[in-house]
């Protein structure tokens, strides 16, 4: 029988295994506690911060005998209180291979697919430390900038993340006190110019996009990726480590490595700027590219980036919500999809599926959210080839997953030439 656990108590364990997330696992008289900072092969006294009949959750306290895995933390943020870099604790070495496990676990349990190891490939990005080119920042009521605690508004100034690039770090250094309760975003591009803005405040669990004031440099950055000039404003979204967009360009052409000339019709979905256009477009040199996008301004960005190009007569945005456009676009051979945080979701995938592509890549930055999905196109019919397990985030427990899937039975769904023929 389980004993009584009072939240606030303090309890000795020993840390079994990771969770998604990055909590540890332990067990204590047949309850699973999961404890925020634990790593495998630790032994810990913890407190615990949450009790349920089935689990608890707990605080890491003190480390009695540390894990093989743990290393002093590498950012002082996070030291100092910060919930940015959760795994700087761990051997850089060992991040990708936990990455891949826990992303493999969820995948099982979620979503039902279970992947043979031989169709996993892990990417590390050679950077564990100096590689964010975004931030977004709070600010105290002392007017100070920094990073927020984890699940909190609260300001951490005492340092700046590891992550940040050494632009972002000295231009920070300079921009002096700010609004009370705002934020601060800051981006560098490509040709090391830094765009720093003051943004308004915006409601809990949102994310404002509205500038009040630019701190430093111009309104925009310009990032080049593919012989092509992106320029956008501070605050639009391109991939926070520097080698990424590259390497998912490169990775997304491997995928497409055995496209039919017959493939004329490849929609981008969640494509933002269209940054994964150009993959897209070398890889179906005879496709017409259709980008959906719910961002009007990062449309627009893109269609300008695209201008006296040959992908300027190539591809064509249409700006709304995803699961609205696609019953209106024409029916594709080729689907490249890289939905936000919480996933494309069932009835994204179903409606996909029924359009019958020969091949998708699915791309996730979310362990949970990616399996679902990945659950959902077996559902529908689809099954996984190749998996990239991407160390995209150092330091944290995040990565990317980038998949390629195709009809289970390609007699039923066919291809473009399949249902050419038809």
């Amino acid at each position: 029988m389980s004993q009584e656990l009072q939240r606030g108590q303090g309890v000795t364990l020993q840390i079994d295994d990771l969770a998604y997330g990055g909590e540890g696992i332990a067990h204590l008289d047949g309850r699973v506690i999961f404890v925020q900072g634990g790593l495998p092969g630790d032994t810990c006294t913890a407190r615990l911060t949450q009790v349920k009949k089935r689990f608890a959750k707990a605080e890491l306290s003190s480390v009695i005998e540390p894990s093989p895995l743990r290393v002093p933390q590498r950012c002082a943020a996070a030291a100092a209180g910060a919930g940015c870099c959760d795994f700087g604790t761990i051997d850089p070495s060992q991040e990708l291979q936990i990455k891949t496990k826990i992303l493999l676990n969820q995948m099982a349990k979620l979503g039902g697919v279970k992947l043979d190891e031989a169709h996993v490939e892990q990417i590390s990005l050679g950077r564990v430390s100096r590689w964010r080119t975004r931030l977004r920042l709070g600010v105290n009521p002392h007017g100070e900038v920094g990073m927020r605690k984890a699940r909190s508004r609260e300001v951490v100034t005492e340092a700046l993340c590891a992550q940040a690039v050494p632009e972002l770090v000295e231009a920070l250094q300079h921009i002096g006190v700010q609004t009370p309760g705002s934020e601060v975003v800051a981006a560098r591009g490509d040709d090391g110019e830094v765009s720093i803005a003051a943004v308004k405040n915006a409601p809990r669990g949102k994310r404002s996009e509205k500038v009040e004031e630019i701190l430093v440099g111009e309104p925009q950055v310009k990032h080049e990726l593919e012989g092509v000039t992106f320029t956008l404003p501070t605050t639009a979204f391109w991939q926070a480590h520097e080698k990424a967009p590259s390497k998912y360009s490169e990775l997304i052409q491997r995928l497409l490595i055995h496209a039919e000339p017959a493939w004329t019709t490849a929609w981008d979905l969640y494509g933002g700027v269209g940054a994964f256009a150009p993959a897209l477009a070398k890889a179906l040199p005879n496709a017409w590219i259709h980008s959906v996008e719910a961002s009007r301004g990062a449309a627009l960005a893109g269609q300008r980036a695209f201008q006296g190009q040959y992908l300027e007569n190539r591809v064509e945005f249409h700006t709304g919500d995803v699961e609205k456009l696609v019953e209106t676009l024409p029916t594709p051979d080729v689907v490249l999809l890289d939905p936000p945080r919480k996933g494309a979701g069932a009835e994204v995938v179903e409606a996909i599926a029924g359009k019958q592509p020969s091949t998708v890549v699915h791309i996730g930055c979310d362990a949970a959210t990616f399996a679902r999905d990945l659950g959902a196109w077996k559902t529908n019919g689809y099954v996984v080839e190749q998996l990239f397990v991407v160390d995209a985030f150092p330091e944290t427990h995040h990565c990317e997953a980038i998949a390629s899937l195709r009809p289970e039975m390609p007699g039923k769904y066919g291809n473009a030439s399949a249902r050419g023929a038809a």
